[in-house]
């Protein structure tokens, strides 16, 4: 993806989040030249991957496969691993319509997707086999509290409001329709790095060509700008 697109997305997304009456934290402006000065006491934003985070997935085509996610607040694994401190996670997601985050799932992770305003969002859904493929058995799913039952590969239609219960490796794929949909999500703690199993082995972040300076830094960036973190 090239920076300007990124910056572009960037600014739009901001709007878009405020129209819905939703702030994002001060550093989600700090400046590159705020981040090559900030010390230890930023740790945490960078060691647990909070902020902006933009991908295509590795498609070239953002608008067709991609998403919009900034995380807001995030725990370490080790504290999950002990189950003390900050053990969840939060984050805002946008997807436009027809915007499709590619079918996959997560190890460890479990979360609650939310309908935060907009359009409705789309989610399908299925369970996983035992190497990792498509399985063809029923799902069973939570959306706002009531169980549901559901063929292999139905689609779960969030309206504005709701919010469905994903649990660790039970395939989805999301997008928008009829408008597009701002997103939450709220989880155990979460690394992208690791967690993520995606069915057709897409990239989870992409390749940034540097056309122009960044407007505020991607998670992947803060090693390139926070002394700290190199």
């Amino acid at each position: 993806m090239k920076r300007s697109a990124i910056n572009t997305i960037m600014r739009d997304a901001d709007a878009f989040i405020r129209s819905h009456g939703f702030l994002l934290p001060p550093f989600a402006y700090w400046t590159p030249e705020v981040w090559a000065g900030k010390g230890d006491e930023v740790r945490e934003i960078v060691e647990c991957g909070m902020g902006w985070d933009i991908t295509d997935f590795g498609s070239g085509d953002y608008e067709k496969i991609g998403l919009f996610l900034f995380t807001i607040r995030n725990g370490r694994q080790a504290d999950l691993k002990r189950m003390r401190g900050k053990l969840y996670a939060e984050k805002l997601l946008i997807t436009d319509v027809g915007q499709v985050t590619p079918m996959h799932f997560h190890w460890n992770k479990s979360e609650d997707i939310i309908n935060r305003g907009g359009g409705d969002l789309v989610i399908q859904l299925y369970n996983s086999t035992s190497d990792e493929r498509l399985a063809d058995t029923a799902v069973t799913v939570s959306v706002d509290g009531v169980r549901r039952t559901l063929p292999a590969g139905s689609k779960v239609v969030l309206t504005p409001g709701e919010s469905i219960t994903l649990v660790d490796h039970l395939y989805h794929a999301f997008w928008g329709e009829g408008r597009r949909v701002l997103v939450g999500e709220v989880s155990v703690v979460n690394d992208d790095t690791v967690d993520n199993r995606f069915l057709a082995g897409v990239g989870r972040f992409p390749a940034i060509e540097e056309d122009e300076p960044p407007l505020y830094l991607l998670t992947q960036d803060y090693a390139r700008y926070y002394s700290l973190a190199r």
